[in-house]
Parts: structure tokens; sequence; C-alpha cells
């Protein structure tokens, strides 16, 4: 059984390519502060957009930038109810002739 076991370095665990002739891509360190006074630094590339917040690595908390760029404010949509959408589908004056057309057929379904 000795005979047949692998020696020397074990598959997969190791690359014999050296660094030699390549070239790395531009980065650039940004950091970042907690709400708990974390600080930390991320590494990106210089062509990337950078954002604005990270989460912390230690507690999970959103960080924000160590130099003093705010987030983006995004514009908010008040939500759309469904009556707003059935606005969009009928007037008023539709939608009360149906109330009526359905009220009669109520009505008269319960007098049978």
């Amino acid at each position: 059984m000795a005979d047949r076991a692998l020696r020397g370095v074990g598959l997969g665990a190791k690359s014999f390519e050296d660094e030699e002739g390549i070239e790395f891509a531009a980065r650039q360190t940004l950091g970042f502060d907690c709400e708990k006074g974390h600080h930390f630094d991320m590494t990106f590339s210089v062509e990337a957009d950078l954002p604005a917040e990270w989460e912390c690595p230690k507690c999970g908390s959103l960080s924000k930038r160590s130099d003093g760029t705010q987030p983006e404010e995004k514009d908010v949509k008040p939500p759309r109810t469904h009556w707003d959408m059935l606005l969009e589908r009928r007037s008023v004056d539709e939608l009360e002739v149906l109330l009526a057309e359905r009220l009669e057929e109520v009505r008269t379904e319960r007098i049978y």
C-alpha cells in the first residue's frame, strides 16, 4: 500500500507559478468608520465606483467612509394604494355606476 502513496506536494494545494511578469490591477484603499468605533480599510480597484457605506466586519453595522463622503439621498416614492391603482383604470363616475350595478345584483339575489 505504501508503494502507491503519492509523495511530495498535495494535489491542488500549491501552485508552482511565480508572480514574475504579472502586472496587478491598480488599487486604492478606502477607510470606513463604524458607529461603535471600529475602523477598517477596504481595497478597491481604481476603476470601481466607491461605495459610501460598507458593512463592518466586526459588528455587522453599517459603516460610513472615513473621508466624510455621505451617501446620495434617494428619491422615495410614496407607496401606491389599492385606491390609487383603481383610479388609474377607472374614473369615479365609472366606479359609482359599477357599484350601483353590483348593489342591485346583491339585492335581487337576496329576494329569491
